[in-house]
C-alpha cells in the first residue's frame, strides 16, 4: 500500500513536513525542446519532470531544490523556483571560528607569571562579562611590551604556556604555526583541523609533526579526495592507476621532499624517511582507499578537506579507532567539487560543529610563508 501511495500522490513525512512521492520519467516537453534539444543529460531529466509539474498545475508552486548551481540556473532560465540545498550549510561563514584570540592589556604580570610556571588559572584573564574561553582555545597574551603564547585547558580552567617547538626540522614562524604545532603534537587531542591559504604550512606542519612523533603511532596515513577534472572520473585518463592518482597526490610528496631536505642525505633522518615509505609504515594515497581499512593506531591527514561532503568527513572521523589522530586541513574559500562551496563543504561544517569538544581543536593560519609572491597571489587574485 506504501508502495503505491509513493506514485500516486506520495506518503505523509510527518505532521507539518508534506508528502514524498517519486516521478517517472516523461517525454521531453515541447517548450522545452528550443532549449534543450535531443537532451539525455541526467539534469534535463530531472529538470523536465519539474516542468511537466509545474505546467500540469501551475496554480502550486514548485520548486527545485539542488546544490547543482547550473542546473538551478537552467530552472530560473525557463521559469521555474530554484533553491540550494542548505540543510548542511554552516550560518555564517564570516563568524566561522578560528581557534585563536587575542588578549591585549592583559592582567599586571600575568605574562611573567606564565612565563615562570607555564600553567595560570583562565579565571586571571579577567575577559569581559558573557564571554568565555572555548575548549583548546589558542591565546595570544599581549601586556605593556610583553607577550606570550597560550592555549586554554577546559578539564582543569587553566591556560598553559605554548612553547615554540622544532618537529622534523621543521621550525613554525609565527605565532599560528606554533599553536598548530602545539595540537599536532598533542596526544588529548584526537581531533584537529588546520585552515588557511595556500602556502600558509598547514600540510607541511602536519607531515613534519607525524613524522616527529612517529615512534607512537602504527602508522602515518595522508590522504587527499581525487575532485576529477571537468568532472571526469580518473578512468578515463591514460595509464595504470599510479600513473592516474600520481598527479594528485603529488603536492604531499612534494611537502615530504622539503622534510627530507632538511637533512643531508647521508643522515639517518633522511635514509629513515625513505625507510617508512618502503616498509609502508608512511603512505601516501587517495582518500578512496580508505574504505575498509581499520584505522587503529595511526596518524591520518587528510589534505585538501575542503572537497569533502560533511556525510565523508562524518564517515572518515567514525572509523578511527583506539589511540588513532585525524587532521584535516584545507582552505574553505578554495573549493574544486562542483556541488559545494565555502559553506557547505564538509570542512566549515566540522569546524562549526565540533568547536568546543574536548577532544577537538582548530587553528587558522593566517600568514603565508612559501614565499611573498605566493602571499600576494593568495590575497589579490
Amino acid at each position: 500500500l506504501s508502495a503505491n501511495k509513493l506514485f500516486n500522490g506520495g506518503v505523509p513525512m510527518g505532521e507539518g513536513k508534506g508528502r514524498l512521492s517519486i516521478k517517472l520519467e516523461q517525454e521531453l516537453h515541447a517548450e522545452l525542446r528550443s532549449h534543450f534539444p535531443a537532451s539525455t543529460k541526467a539534469d534535463h531529466r530531472i529538470l523536465n519532470i519539474c516542468y511537466h509539474l509545474y505546467k500540469t498545475d501551475p496554480s502550486r508552486s514548485f520548486v527545485l531544490v539542488t546544490k547543482d548551481m547550473n542546473l538551478r540556473m537552467k530552472a530560473r532560465a525557463v521559469g521555474l523556483l530554484s533553491e540550494n540545498y542548505a540543510i548542511d550549510h554552516i550560518k555564517d561563514l564570516g563568524a566561522l571560528y578560528t581557534g585563536t584570540r587575542v588578549v591585549e592589556d592583559a592582567s599586571y604580570g600575568l605574562v611573567d607569571e606564565l612565563h615562570t610556571h607555564e600553567m595560570v588559572s583562565a579565571n586571571d584573564l579577567d575577559l569581559p562579562p558573557g564571554d568565555s574561553l572555548t575548549a583548546n582555545e589558542f591565546i595570544i597574551l599581549k601586556e605593556a611590551n610583553k607577550s606570550a603564547l597560550a592555549t586554554y585547558q577546559p578539564g582543569e580552567n587553566k591556560i598553559q604556556l605554548v612553547h615554540k617547538r622544532t618537529v622534523c626540522g621543521i621550525t613554525p614562524r609565527n605565532a599560528e604555526q606554533s599553536f598548530a604545532v602545539n595540537a599536532l603534537c598533542n596526544p588529548s587531542i584526537p581531533l584537529l583541523s588546520i585552515t588557511g591559504k595556500a602556502g600558509t604550512g598547514k600540510t607541511l606542519l602536519a607531515l613534519a609533526s607525524a613524522l616527529e612523533q612517529r615512534k607512537q603511532y602504527r602508522q602515518i596515513m595522508l590522504a587527499r579526495p581525487i575532485v576529477p577534472l571537468s568532472n571526469k572520473d580518473i578512468g578515463f585518463l591514460p595509464g595504470d592507476i599510479q600513473s592516474k592518482i600520481g598527479p594528485y597526490m603529488q603536492p604531499l610528496y612534494d611537502n615530504l621532499s622539503v622534510i627530507r631536505n632538511q637533512f643531508g642525505q647521508e643522515s639517518k633522518m633522511h635514509q629513515k624517511i625513505q625507510d617508512l615509505l618502503e616498509e609502508k609504515k608512511l603512505i601516501i594515497e587517495p582518500l578512496a582507499y580508505i574504505r575498509g581499512r581499520s584505522l587503529v593506531k595511526m596518524y591520518i591527514i587528510i589534505d585538501e578537506a575542503q572537497n569533502l561532503t560533511p556525510h565523508e568527513v562524518k564517515t572518515i572521523i567514525t572509523r578511527a579507532g583506539e589511540h588513532t589522530k585525524i587532521v584535516f586541513t584545507g582552505d574553505v574559500h578554495q573549493i574544486d567539487h562542483p556541488y559545494l562551496d565555502s559553506q557547505s563543504n564538509g570542512l566549515s561544517y566540522l569546524i562549526e560543529k565540533m568547536q568546543g569538544q574536548n577532544l577537538y581543536a582548530h587553528i587558522t593560519l593566517q600568514k603565508g610563508e612559501r614565499s611573498t609572491l605566493s602571499m600576494l597571489a593568495s590575497e589579490l587574485l
